[in-house]
């Protein structure tokens, strides 16, 4: 019909089909750029290979600073696009978990250290371990929900319950990820006020049979007992502990060795039951995806600069 305009009739169409006919055009625009497509392939897949030796060998070598960059990166980065794309929703939480993290941060690495402050810290990093988990699971399993179709008998749609889950599990992933990184930070810095042991490995200062190595408060509940609120736990050299202190310490905190005198903990023993080691492997997953979180917008940001500097589309 004359006078009517073929973006008119995008207009018209729906989400899916005004899809449809941009991906067509996509598709005519690139026909016949194979060499160039492979290319850029290429590009890609040595940047990763570069990107993961360099990152691998900065994390045996440099550690600390390693850990800092990439926590940073993971603060900043998802700011940013929640800022651009306006997800406030998401920035509102971010605020909360930021203020608060800001604070226990604070109180961990001040100097003396108070006696509440590494109880405080483990309960409240364990408490957001514990609930990005949770959320985590709930994400993933909103996910299988909606693939396997049981929305249907719910008479939920099928975008409306993969949007749940999808952002159920990215803020279990991201905040658990946060969490982890925060806490390594304040145990280290608690664990070089505490000082227990010096360098060599030996203590430095006496403790007492009933002073727990983490918090530097009274045992109330013997080993043997159950507590109303928390066990006591002992480790394989000897030493006890809060439950919640040294679960925080070895799982959280990511530190492998006894507060007090060293000693390699050996996890397996600390798990009293199957489920609980699912929060061990629920750990090395926040390692992996630390990674795709943090250095992965990067990588890709560095491969669109190369193809853009060689003229590439």
């Amino acid at each position: 019909m004359a006078g009517v305009h073929p973006q008119d009739d995008l207009l018209k169409m729906t989400h899916r089909e005004n899809w449809k006919v941009q991906h067509e055009r996509l598709h005519v625009k690139h026909r016949g750029h194979e060499a160039m497509h492979a290319e850029m392939v290429m590009i890609l897949i040595a940047t990763l290979v570069v990107a993961q030796i360099v990152l691998v060998q900065w994390k045996q070598r440099h550690h600390r600073s390693y850990n800092l960059v990439t926590l940073v990166q993971m603060w900043v980065v998802p700011l940013y696009f929640t800022i651009k794309l306006y997800w406030w929703r998401f920035l509102s939480m971010w605020g909360v978990f930021s203020v608060v993290t800001s604070y226990v941060v604070f109180r961990a690495t001040r100097k003396p250290l108070s006696c509440r402050t590494p109880r405080m810290v483990y309960k409240w990093f364990l408490l957001i371990y514990k609930l990005s988990y949770a959320v985590g699971v709930l994400g993933y399993l909103a996910i299988m929900f909606t693939m396997f179709g049981f929305n249907v008998f719910f008479r939920i749609k099928a975008e409306d319950s993969m949007d749940v889950g999808v952002i159920m599990l990215f803020y279990g992933l991201y905040y658990g990820v946060m969490g982890r990184d925060f806490a390594e930070i304040c145990s280290d810095y608690m664990a070089s006020t505490i000082g227990y042991y010096n360098r060599g490995g030996m203590p430095s200062r006496s403790l007492s049979d009933d002073i727990c190595a983490v918090c530097g408060q009274r045992i109330l509940v013997e080993v043997e007992e159950e507590g109303f609120i928390e066990d006591t736990f002992q480790l394989s050299c000897g030493h006890i502990f809060h439950e919640f202190c040294i679960r925080g310490w070895c799982i959280v905190g990511k530190k492998l060795t006894c507060p007090y005198c060293n000693e390699k903990v050996d996890m397996k023993k600390m798990m009293s039951n199957p489920w609980e080691k699912t929060h061990v492997l629920y750990g090395q997953l926040l390692d992996w995806l630390r990674y795709l979180v943090a250095w992965q917008p990067i990588i890709i940001g560095i491969v669109h600069g190369i193809n853009f500097t060689l003229g590439l589309e």
